[in-house]
């Protein structure tokens, strides 16, 4: 007996088959997923909670990913884009968030095998299997599911949710659990250089956070001092080190090691003021500023600041999913099968191997959460890995067991990483 004869098949009854797969978000991931069930000929549709594709990218479209063009486009997008006359840019050259919206997530979400079934203004209030809650399991497999939105309710065959995390940071505690809501604690990867510039001119800002959103903070930030008097800057980390920011010589996505390398550099000159091992335990607003509490070595310890940008990382928003029967790690949120393979106390991008289907299997039959998302807490995505996410599945849904069951994507040697921004990667 073989793998592909174990391998649990898609249901197609005939009440399923006049049913689309219904995608959550118009990101990069949910649009090669739909790139990838059009040129199969399966019925889906989009549902967006912004008015236009890609908004979590539009909000860090400033920064420049580290990685360059070849790896940031799926293949069969690029197919189909080819087909309509478009040349993908430089392939070797990094694009920022803006550009990778305007010169490809734009004009693929445009194509009208996509953009027919696109629906923009339709956040997600709930997924579940139609009539039924999660404790209900007569029939379930062959019963469609029932996607809540905000204009309405849509049955479908299946769900992949690549809705990602950017909308759900982690708490700047680390204890994990809420801190205080001010408009002084910025969101990551603000815009320090461009429409916030004013924000952060002449003020003491501290970064909290060990990934690569505090690394381009810190950059952009340091520029920013050289031309406006008065702009401290600080690096609050929780450990002894900053390993995933750190440079690596093994990195071959080169990007991402000068980018540690620059910041390594402002550390030493003192444009940067790092402080190691603070664990923040309570925040507090103050009349002109914002103060975190906390210890570093075991001692009280406390840092004031203008502005406090929380760099922490994200976690996924299950909420929408309490009636569907998911099967997560208790450590970081992600789909039991794959979380092994992503912990970031073990892993970084480089040592992640490239998963599809099965590692994405819940008890839940024909759903699927992909992208970001499907990482949970742990930062250490990279697009072309969401890209083979989506490709696999659609293999699946195809009922093609031979392709979902291969891997069709070698990752780049990595060395250190962290793509803890949501994107950047």
């Amino acid at each position: 007996m073989s793998t592909l004869t174990l391998t649990p098949r898609p249901r197609v009854t005939d009440r399923l088959a006049t049913l689309p797969v219904i995608i959550i978000g118009a990101g990069p991931v949910g649009l090669a997923a739909a790139a990838h069930l059009a040129d199969r000929g399966i019925a889906f549709t989009v549902l967006e909670a912004a008015s236009g594709p890609a908004a979590a990218v539009q909000r860090w479209g400033h920064t420049r990913l580290f990685s360059a063009w070849r790896e940031v486009v799926d293949p069969v997008a690029r197919h189909l884009l080819e087909a309509t006359g478009w040349t993908m840019p430089a392939a070797g050259r990094a694009p920022s968030g803006r550009e990778l919206i305007d010169d490809y997530l734009r004009p693929l979400a445009a194509l009208p095998r996509i953009a027919a079934h696109v629906r923009y203004g339709a956040r997600v209030t709930g997924v579940a299997r139609q009539g039924m809650d999660r404790t209900r399991s007569a029939d379930r497999e062959n019963t469609p599911f029932l996607v809540r939105t905000t204009e309405g309710e849509i049955l479908g065959r299946a769900v992949l949710d690549a809705s990602g995390t950017y909308d759900t940071p982690n708490s700047l505690l680390s204890t994990g659990l809420p801190a205080i809501d001010d408009a002084r604690i910025s969101h990551a990867l603000p815009d320090v250089l461009g429409r916030e510039r004013e924000r952060f001119a002449g003020q003491h800002t501290v970064v909290v956070g060990a990934g690569h959103s505090a690394a381009n903070t810190l950059i952009s930030l340091v520029r920013l001092q050289r031309d406006a008097p008065g702009t401290r800057v600080t690096w609050l980390i929780r450990n002894a080190g900053a390993v995933r920011v750190s440079s690596s010589v093994d990195d071959e996505l080169i990007g991402r090691a000068q980018l540690g390398a620059r910041v390594d550099r402002y550390v030493e000159t003192g444009a940067v003021e790092k402080i190691d091992s603070f664990e923040i335990g309570r925040v507090e607003a103050l009349p002109h500023g914002i103060r975190l509490f906390g210890s570093r070595s075991g001692d009280p310890a406390e840092v004031t600041a203008d502005i406090v940008v929380n760099a922490t990382g994200f976690r996924p928003d299950l909420a929408p999913l309490r009636e569907i029967r998911t099967d997560l790690d208790a450590v970081v949120e992600a789909p039991r099968l794959l979380a092994p393979l992503i912990d970031p106390n073990v892993h970084s991008c480089g040592t992640v191997e490239p998963h599809g289907f099965r590692e994405l299997t819940h008890p839940e039959h024909g759903f699927f959460l992909v992208g970001m998302k499907s990482y949970g807490r742990a930062p250490t995505f990279l697009l072309a890995t969401g890209y083979e996410q989506v490709r696999s599945i659609t293999a699946w849904l195809a009922g093609d067991l031979a392709s979902a069951s291969r891997v069709e994507l070698t990752l780049p040697a990595t060395g250190v990483c962290s793509t803890d921004a949501g994107g950047c990667c």
